[in-house]
Formats: C-alpha cells, sequence, structure tokens
C-alpha cells in the first residue's frame, strides 16, 4: 500500500525514479508523482491514476536533476487526486509518506495557529510543513527530522527532500518499511529491497523509529539523536524476477510457478530420510496447550485452514484470529499458547499490531513469512520461510499455497512430536506432499476446462455466486468467493455446505451460479445432498470434483464440471485453491477486468 522511492547519485533521476515506481505498483495505488532539486529549488510533477498519466505529464514538462523522490499513493486522507498526491511540498521540503500520522489534526491547528496554509487534504502535509516550521528556526535539516519524530504518533515510512541540500535525503520509519540500497556512486531509499532491486542487491533495513541521512556514498542512521548500526545484506532479488516473462499477467506466471515454488518450499521441510521435519524450534510441541493463529485477508484462510490440521493431525487446540480484530479487541491468551502469524510481505500493520500484543501477553511468536528481512520476521521468535519468490498481482496465488504447505509441514511435525500422528499416516501425507507439484502442474495444464468456464454467459452477467464445500472445502469455498470478489467485483460468499439450508439457499435461483467443491471422500455424499438441493431450486451447479466424483454424478446435469486430479484429502485444499484462482482469472479476463491491480486493493496493507 503506497511505494516510495528515493535516488541522491550523478545521473538523471527522474527515469530512473518512474521506473522504481512501475516496480512498486503491485502495491497498490491512485496517484502517483516525483519531486527532485534543480539548482536548489524543489521541483515536482503530479498525476491522478496510473503511472502512463505521470509518464505523459513528464513527457511534456521533463523533470530534471540527480536527487529527487517518488511515490505511487493510497488514499487515506483526502480523495484521489492531483492536489492530493506525492510527494506533498512547501518551498523547503517535498515529502513522501506511506502510513498515517494519527495526530495529524492536533499538529494541523498548531501550525494552522503560527499562520501556516495548508494546500492538500493529506495528513501527510503535516510533515512537511512541521519540517518547514522548524528549517525556518535555523535547525539543520538532520535536527528537524530527529525533533518532528518526536511529535508524529502511528505509522508511517517517509523521505524528504530539501531545498538547496543536493547532497542529502533523509528517510524516517515508525510500523511502515523502508530500505536503504547502497549502489556505486548512488544511494537509494524505498518501500522494500523489490523497489531498489534494478539498481542493487545490497540493502539494510531501517529498524523501528529509526531516522537515517543518505548521501550519494553513504547513509548514517539515527535512533533519536545517537548514530546506530544498521548492516547491509544481499538480497538475492534481482529485476529479472519481477518480470511477466511470456505471460500476459503477473496473476497467471504466479499462478503458473506454483508447481516449482511448491517444490523449492517442500525441500525446506524435508530432511535427509525424506520426512517432513521443521528446522530447530524453540518451542516444544509437546509443551503446547493452544495456538492463537492471526492473519490478514486471504493469509487468514490459511490460518483457519491450519486449525483444521493441528486439530485433527495433532489434537492441539486452535484459535483464529483476523489479526485486525486481535490487536484491538485483545482477548485473553493462556501463556501456554504460542502465537503463529502468517502474512506474504511480512509487513502487514493489523498483523505486526497482533504481534506485539501476543509478545506482550508473553507468548513465543512463530511466523510464515515470504520476506525474510521482513518487520515479522524480525519482531518472531521462529520464522518458517516460504519460497514463493517475490509476488507482484494483489490477488495472492503462490504465497498462500505455500503458506498452506508450510503450515502442514508444521502440523505433520507437531503431530509426530505430540504421538498423534501414526507412522502410516505420515508416511501418506508425506507422499501426497512430494506428489503436489506434479498434481499442481496438471491443474495448470488443464486450462482449457477454466477458460470454457470463464466465458460462461451465466458468469459474466452474474450479480452474486455461491462457492460451497465441507470440511477443508468449506475454507477454500471462502478464498475462492474473496478471489472472485477482488477479481471481478461480482459479489460471492463461501459457505459450509452444511449451512446452506440456514439462510443462503435463499439466493438460489436460474441467474446464480453456485460453485461446489466436492472432491471424492469423507463428505463427498452430503455435498451431493448439497448439489441436489441447489439444483432443485434451479441453481447453475459449477462443481469441482475428481474422477470419482464425476463418475458418481455423470448423470447429472450441471453448467460446468471441472475434473481434477485425485489427491490425499488433507492435502486436497492446496489442490483446490488453484482451481479457484484460474476460475477467478479467466472469469475476471472475459470481463475485462483490470486483473493485477484490482480497483481499490494493494498488495501489502501498510496502514491499519
Amino acid at each position: 500500500m503506497c511505494g516510495i522511492i528515493g535516488i541522491i547519485g550523478k545521473a538523471p533521476v527522474t527515469p530512473l525514479l518512474v521506473d522504481a515506481l512501475k516496480r512498486l505498483e503491485y502495491r497498490g495505488y491512485d496517484s502517483a508523482g516525483v519531486a527532485t532539486l534543480i539548482n536548489g529549488h524543489i521541483d515536482r510533477r503530479r498525476a491522478e491514476g496510473k503511472l502512463a498519466n505521470l509518464e505523459a505529464k513528464l513527457a511534456g514538462e521533463p523533470l530534471a536533476g540527480t536527487i529527487g523522490i517518488g511515490h505511487t499513493r493510497w488514499a487515506t486522507h483526502g480523495k484521489p487526486s492531483e492536489r492530493n498526491a506525492h510527494p506533498i511540498a512547501t518551498d523547503r521540503v517535498a515529502v513522501v509518506h506511506n502510513g498515517i500520522i494519527e495526530n495529524f489534526q492536533e499538529l494541523k491547528d498548531e501550525l494552522v495557529a503560527e499562520g501556516r496554509r495548508f494546500d492538500s487534504d493529506t495528513d501527510t502535509e503535516v510533515v512537511a510543513q512541521l519540517l518547514t516550521s522548524y528549517l525556518e528556526r535555523q535547525l539543520s535539516p538532520e535536527q528537524a527530522m530527529e525533533k518532528a519524530m518526536g511529535r508524529f504518533k502511528g505509522a508511517f515510512a517517509l523521505v524528504a527532500l530539501f531545498a538547496g541540500r543536493h547532497d542529502i535525503l533523509i528517510g524516517a520509519r515508525r510500523g511502515s518499511s523502508l530500505a536503504v540500497g547502497y549502489g556505486e556512486g548512488a544511494m537509494y531509499i524505498g518501500t522494500d529491497a523489490l523497489a531498489l532491486a534494478p539498481f542493487t542487491d545490497r540493502v539494510a533495513y531501517l529498524e523501528e523509529g529509526d531516522w537515517a541521512v543518505l548521501r550519494d556514498t553513504d547513509c548514517l542512521f539515527y535512533q533519536g539523536v545517537t548514530q546506530v548500526t544498521r548492516t547491509a545484506k544481499h538480497t538475492g532479488l534481482s529485476s529479472t524476477l519481477v518480470g511477466k516473462g511470456n505471460h500476459p499477467h503477473f496473476m497467471l506466471k504466479e499462478i503458473c510457478e506454483q508447481p516449482t515454488v511448491l517444490g523449492d518450499t517442500m525441500q525446506q521441510y524435508l530432511d535427509p530420510s525424506r520426512r517432513v521435519r521443521l528446522p530447530a524450534l524453540s518451542i516444544d510441541w509437546k509443551n503446547v496447550s493452544r495456538l492463537t493463529m492471526t492473519a490478514c485477508g486471504t493469509a487468514n484462510f490459511a490460518c483457519q485452514i491450519a486449525k483444521y490440521w493441528f486439530e485433527k493431525l495433532a489434537r492441539l487446540p486452535v484459535d483464529t484470529e483476523i489479526a485486525s480484530e486481535m490487536g484491538s479487541r485483545k482477548p485473553p491468551l493462556s501463556k501456554g499458547s504460542v502465537c503463529v502469524a502468517v502474512s506474504q510481505s511480512g509487513e502487514t500493520a493489523d498483523t505486526i499490531r497482533a504481534i506485539k500484543y501476543a509478545k506482550q501477553e508473553g507468548l513465543k511468536v512463530v511466523s510464515v513469512v515470504n520476506v525474510p528481512e521482513s518487520q515479522i520476521a524480525r519482531l518472531s521468535d521462529v520464522v518458517l520461510l516460504t519460497v514463493a519468490g517475490p509476488e507482484i498481482a494483489v490477488a495472492s496465488t503462490k504465497a498462500f499455497t505455500t503458506q498452506l504447505l508450510v503450515l502442514l509441514s508444521a502440523a505433520i511435525d507437531a503431530g509426530r512430536a505430540r504421538g498423534t500422528l501414526s507412522e502410516e499416516d505420515e508416511r501418506a501425507l508425506t507422499l501426497a506432499l512430494i506428489e503436489l507439484p506434479r498434481k499442481v502442474s496438471e491443474v495448470i495444464d488443464a486450462q482449457e476446462q477454466f477458460k470454457a468456464l470463464g466465458a460462461l454467459e451465466l458468469l459474466a452477467k452474474a450479480k452474486c455466486a455461491l462457492y460451497l464445500g465441507r470440511d477443508y472445502q468449506y475454507l477454500i469455498a471462502m478464498e475462492g468467493a474473496l478471489k472472485l470478489k477482488e477479481l471481478t467485483y461480482i459479489s460471492a460468499e463461501g459457505y459450509a455446505g452444511g449451512e446452506m439450508k440456514h439462510g443462503p439457499i435463499a439466493l438460489v435461483d436460474s441467474d446464480l451460479p453456485v460453485f461446489v467443491l466436492a472432491p471424492s471422500g469423507p463428505s463427498f455424499d452430503e455435498m451431493v445432498s448439497n448439489f441436489e438441493q441447489v439444483k432443485a431450486r434451479g441453481g447453475q451447479v459449477i462443481l469441482l470434483t475428481d474422477a470419482r466424483g464425476a463418475s458418481r454424478l455423470a448423470n447429472e446435469s450441471t453448467a460446468c464440471c471441472i475434473t481434477l486430479p485425485d489427491v490425499h484429502p488433507d492435502v486436497a485444499p492446496i489442490l483446490y485453491a488453484v482451481a479457484v484462482q484460474l476460475i477467478a482469472y479467466h472469469t475476471a479476463l472475459s470481463m475485462g477486468r483490470d486483473i493485477d491491480q484490482p480497483r481499490n486493493l494493494a498488495k501489502s496493507v501498510s496502514v491499519a
């Protein structure tokens, strides 16, 4: 959510700033802008909408300079408009900002009382105006930032450019992520390592409460007035990792990468004897009385599926908490429990807040993240990494399935340690996991059936849709509904099959697409009953099952039947997750939606 880039060097920066902003589009935004210094004066170009609008403005009004900042804004305070687009500037300071200054109104009232005039509706402008106020009192830029940091409340990352100072950029963070990149004769600062990937692979992250002064050859880090050390590390990222390749969309590329990343992730959690085993943990599963799992969005569905796994395989009770709720309502947490937090980016603001509460209550934290340098990873006692690689499309695909793989591996490890999982069942599950990448490839290779579904007039005209499943598939039904909502803007709901008669059946008519997730297995007969109830009321059934399930229902009419490979019931949610991703993708494609950047959404939600 929002993207920051700053560059100080010797080459013209505007093309580099725009290129970096393109790599931050995945975070979601509704306006963009850049600012540079030209002969000591701040000059900027801003535009509402996509980066193409900013590029068009720059084509007509080029912007010179060798030091500058850029931003893609996702609106919080103030509607999307050029007036509210970043950089926000006075004649002395230009600022780009992620997050929220929670006490902005108090600061604004104080600054207005001084006689300062505000030109935007943003909370960000108090940053620029407060820094300007301090500069006019003869403070240096460094002194101004240090003093301002003591005034701001909230979670934020910001970078400031100062008139007359071609030699420095100053960044600061509290809550939101910010990284410094080390180049040759140039220095970079950005939201994350992906923004910096085209320029450098040596990155240092600002810690909580840090502010940093960049010059073209080095960077000094501070906590308050004290200089501190932050070590630069090689990230392993490069600009080649974040391209679409031969795919029309990042989402399709990332769906198609799932066999590879599932295999890579699996290798991390297999020991030489081909048994699932987690790396050395600072927790003993036998002494854990309860798990509290927390996440947001799709990652929260991963937690809910993992609840079923841990309770079945390890007989370990699990509470699942939406992170935004956990951080605000502060539920009681027992001392013998462990908090498990799940996040693709490792920077999700609500999840960070929930983790901090869990640590405050004395719980150890295990995190499942895709970014080892992320804030959530740094806050955790144990980090279980996914090996998904960069995920650019807003709708999560490979990050979700690798999260599921890691969580199932953890449940197997816990079940063995607690003596609740037999060797026979463990072997069967491990074999199913080893075979999973091949079976996911079979789903992806059979895309024609998903294309045909996406082209159905039934879906293109639908105002709402229903997903039904039982056991694990109930949770995949919720994830499938979320994917359809995100990508197509069709209102969709996921329900447990047994709950259909308790409300959702009222929606069923001949215009309603009903996705029935029914792999053959323990819940199949009950799902057949739900299938028949929908049909009896004229609902248009789209059936997802395996070959055995399809043969059982061979004489039943459906709007569409998608046949998936046979798979172990406990591994089936990962396979069926890929199927609901392809359904949403091809439906959105047929409707002409913006697949990689759906309206109003952001990849990394860095504000609460």
